[in-house]
């Protein structure tokens, strides 16, 4: 009895230990076992389609996977997506992974709260992500970090799960935010093979600049942009 009542009055932190220690145990097989395969999109596509009817259900497991162990590479599966499924598809697909995995995430966070969040995210990046957030209204800042390329992100569905954000809004904010990426990576993987490579270098470039301006003046964007908008909603 008395292991009972201890095991449930430590239940939070010991479902906490469960998930670090699944993130650890899954980190490990991932770059050591299967690096190789997020790498090359024709390696992933034959593991997907090793599933045969039910590869779309695998892909989708992997994309809800990406973002709950947020440490897998986002971007290198939405362009996996194009190349197995074609721009439209490919892109469907990976909103609707990413939207039940952020819903997963947010969950997981409100329900375990800061203990949670604590263990998995640096301190570095938790006053970042704090400082972010408190720019202005809460909605747009979601909507821009995950918009602009460069800013870190991958850990934001467990932080806005212990913020105010409602889950509503961080589903609505986020996917908007993700949409035009998401689309371009697609595109970029349904092309990657193709024989028109000028387009694909023009999209890499381009990619690539905004990646560096996100990184160096991401938050001077977002702080800029969260003010023009508070100064037209006071006229």
């Amino acid at each position: 009895m008395r292991l009972f009542e201890k095991l449930k009055k430590y239940k939070a932190y010991i479902i906490i230990g469960i998930i670090i220690i699944f993130l650890f145990v899954t980190a490990y097989e991932y770059y050591h076992k299967y690096m190789y395969i997020l790498r090359s999109p024709k390696d992933l596509k034959n593991l997907i389609m090793s599933y045969g009817k039910y590869g779309i259900f695998a892909f989708l497991v992997l994309q809800i996977f990406q973002v709950v162990a947020f440490f897998i590479p986002g971007e290198f599966v939405q362009i996996a997506s194009g190349y197995m499924y074609g721009s439209f598809l490919g892109s469907v697909l990976s909103v609707l992974g990413i939207v039940l995995g952020s819903i997963i995430a947010y969950l997981i966070s409100m329900i375990y709260g800061k203990p949670l969040v604590n263990k998995m995210v640096s301190n570095r990046q938790l006053k970042f992500f704090k400082r972010i957030l408190n720019l202005g209204n809460m909605n747009l800042v979601v909507f821009l970090v995950y918009l602009i390329p460069g800013i870190p992100k991958d850990i934001l569905s467990y932080i806005c799960g212990i913020s105010n954000i409602s889950l509503k809004n961080f589903i609505i904010y986020s996917t908007l935010g993700r949409l035009p990426g998401i689309i371009i990576s697609s595109y970029f993987g349904a092309k990657i093979y193709s024989e028109n490579k000028i387009m694909l270098i023009i999209i890499t470039i381009v990619v690539t600049m905004l990646f560096f301006i996100g990184i160096f003046k991401g938050e001077k964007i977002i702080l800029k942009m969260v003010k023009h908008k508070s100064s037209q909603n006071d006229n």
